[in-house]
């Protein structure tokens, strides 16, 4: 079963938080796809986030309060 990727934009809009919130919260996560360019000594750090919808469910139930 193939997983549906979704852009940063997309959960912020989604969840309705910010883009920057969403890319905290998911940056470290295993299983985010990171398709960005690392910083080099001149030019910062570019980052475009794919995440999955396993990984998506998965951190929400992570971060509901029980």
């Amino acid at each position: 079963m193939e997983d549906e990727l979704f852009s940063v934009a997309e959960v912020a809009a989604r969840l309705k938080i910010s883009a920057d919130t969403v890319t905290r919260l998911f940056e470290n996560e295993p299983g985010v796809i990171d398709l960005g360019a690392p910083e080099t000594l001149h030019k910062r750090r570019y980052r475009v986030l794919r995440i999955p919808t396993s990984v998506l469910n998965r951190t929400l139930q992570k971060r509901t309060i029980k």
